[in-house]
Formats: structure tokens, C-alpha cells, sequence
């Protein structure tokens, strides 16, 4: 047997690994289950309540602005006038754009407009598995002796790990596949079923497909780095600990002191904003301690756009350094 089926065989075999699948699943049904029953398909019943619906209130709303116009022309010469606004004419007229149709309906699942979301979420569930998974396929190893044993059938460190690593990035990418073909496939029944998928063209399913496999990229980058840092360490905890102590220290920490501070594009420091840049291809930031007031345009606040160039430099960089780390420190570290 091959050293790579056999860390294969290791990873899927492990009642850890096929515990947090399980759970991703139901997870992931959970709240598919979530859009299907809080979502409806709008007919024409639909559409004629929601007319009908602003048309009441359109009404309403009208009826209640002439008995406040008639309060206030009775009002005048006597002291409750400085309840109204001078003369009348500052009085709230509803029109009939105010009450759109469209604002009544019930909510209904456009994918094109809502599936996007639903990538994103399938993405970091998924990496957030790979990270755990990872860390602990390693550092169980570690930790346990494993490792120092396997060296000794196969005395070819960075070979070893590298299988190791090998082994769990193929898993996940096959995994992160096999669950966005499943995902994709049941979202389009849920738009058919309660919402539409009419507004989608060839363009709109390209970018669904690149969204995805940069989903892809960020599940695999997670799983590094988990792997990664639990090799370096020698322990899961190790990638885990550094992990919340990244979260307190930059996200918590360094958020509230550059807020404090008032530094400029503060959330530029954040890892979520570089997630969102890279999932939804840019995110724009704006700095309104910046802001230039004029009478025309109002607030007009310098911005800062991520793009998603940006944020995968950044991704490999990290996927660089750490899985680089720990392949330096294999080979130059003492196995004890």
C-alpha cells in the first residue's frame, strides 16, 4: 500500500473527521430547510394581495393626513398652532410611490440575487471544518507518538508530511466539490419551488461557478493552515490557540484601538472584510471621519476598494508562510 492511500485511509477512517461531516451536513439541511420554509413563490395571488395591500395603506395614510390638515387649519390663532407647522404647509403628504407593491410581497428566493449568499456560507462552514480537521489529523499524530512511529517505516520527513498534507487537501477539494454540486442543485429546486430562477443567463452561471471555486480556495488554504500550525506546534492546539488568540487580539483588540484611534480605513486591518473582498470579488470601504460636506452631494467620504486579486495575494501568502514553516521545521527540528 502507498504511503498516500494509507494517510488517506487514516484521514477519512477517523471517527473525528466523519463526525464533523456529519455535522456540516446537517448544519447545511438545516438551513436549506430554513430558506425552503421561510421563502414562497410569488403568483398572482401573491401580487394581488400586495396591491391591495399598499393600496390600504396608501389610503390610510392619505385619510390620516387630512384629518392632521384639518386639525391644523382649526388650529390657527389659537395656542395648540404651535403644535403644527407654521401656516400648514410642512404637514407629511403621502404619494402613491411611497406604497409600492413590491415592498408587500412576501419574501421569495431569487438565486441570482440570494444564491451568492449561500455560496459564501457553504464556504466557510466548509473551511472552518478543513481548519479543525486539519489541525487535528496532524497533531493527533504528533501528540499521540504517531508521527515518530511512521518515520520510522518511512524515514522521509518532508515526504511524509507532504503526503499527509497532500492527502487532506485532495479530500477536501473532492469534498467541497461533491457538496457545492449538491447545494447548487438543491437551491435551484428551492428557487423553483418558492422563488425563480429566471433571471439567470450563461454570464450569471459563470459567476456562480468562480465564486465557488474561489470557495474552493479558501476551504484548501484553511485546511493549510490548520495542518500547518498544529505541525509546528506539534499539537492540535497549537493551530487552535493561535487561531483564538488571532481572533481576540486582531479582531477585537486591534478593532477597537484603530476605532479609538480614528485610523483611517480601520477595517482594511480585519479578516472578515478580506473573506468578503475575495468571496464577492471587491468590497469597497469608506472613512466618513473623512468626510467632504457639500451642498449638492451631501457626505462624500474617501473609499478604499479590496479587490479579489488583492485578497488572494494575501491568501497565498499565508498559505506560503505556514505550510513553508512547517515544512522547515520538519527538517531541521529533532523528531522527540
Amino acid at each position: 500500500m502507498s504511503l498516500y492511500t494509507a494517510e488517506t485511509k487514516r484521514l477519512t477512517k477517523r471517527r473525528f473527521t466523519r463526525l464533523f461531516l456529519l455535522g456540516t451536513t446537517l448544519i447545511l439541511l438545516a438551513i436549506a430547510a430554513g430558506m425552503f420554509f421561510t421563502n414562497e413563490k410569488a403568483g398572482p395571488s401573491q401580487i394581488a394581495s400586495a396591491q391591495a395591500q399598499a393600496q390600504q395603506d396608501y389610503q390610510r395614510a392619505t385619510e390620516q393626513f387630512q384629518r392632521d390638515k384639518q386639525a391644523c387649519e382649526a388650529a390657527q390663532g389659537t395656542p395648540q398652532a404651535s403644535n403644527y407647522p407654521q401656516g400648514c404647509e410642512g404637514l407629511y403628504e403621502p404619494t402613491q410611490e411611497e406604497f409600492q407593491a413590491q415592498w408587500y410581497m412576501p419574501p421569495t428566493f431569487d438565486f441570482r440575487e440570494n444564491f451568492p449568499d449561500m455560496v459564501t456560507t457553504l464556504a466557510a462552514l466548509i473551511a472552518l471544518v478543513a481548519f479543525i480537521v486539519g489541525a487535528s489529523f496532524v497533531g493527533a499524530e504528533w501528540s499521540s507518538g504517531g508521527m515518530m512511529n511512521l518515520l520510522l517505516w518511512r524515514p522521509q520527513r518532508l515526504k511524509v508530511l507532504g503526503t499527509k498534507l497532500a492527502a487532506l487537501l485532495v479530500l477536501f477539494t473532492v469534498l467541497t466539490i461533491v457538496y457545492s454540486a449538491i447545494w447548487t442543485g438543491l437551491f435551484v429546486g428551492i428557487a423553483e419551488a418558492r422563488g425563480s430562477t429566471d433571471s439567470m443567463t450563461s454570464g450569471a452561471w459563470q459567476s456562480i461557478a468562480l465564486m465557488e471555486l474561489r470557495g474552493l480556495a479558501l476551504v484548501l488554504v484553511a485546511a493549510a493552515v490548520g495542518f500547518g500550525l498544529a505541525s509546528l506546534g506539534r499539537h492540535t492546539a497549537m493551530a487552535l490557540g493561535v487561531t483564538i488568540g488571532a481572533v481576540i487580539v486582531f479582531q477585537f483588540g486591534l478593532g477597537t484601538v484603530l476605532s479609538l484611534a480614528k485610523v483611517k480605513f480601520a477595517e482594511a486591518y480585519l479578516i472578515p472584510v478580506w473573506m468578503i473582498a475575495w468571496m464577492d470579488k471587491e468590497i469597497k470601504i469608506e472613512d466618513y471621519n473623512s468626510c467632504d460636506f457639500s451642498s449638492s452631494g451631501g457626505c462624500q467620504p474617501d473609499s478604499l476598494t479590496l479587490t479579489w486579486p488583492m485578497a488572494g495575494g494575501l491568501l497565498a501568502g499565508i498559505f506560503v508562510l505556514i505550510v513553508g514553516a512547517s515544512m522547515w521545521a520538519m527538517r531541521s527540528r529533532d523528531i522527540t
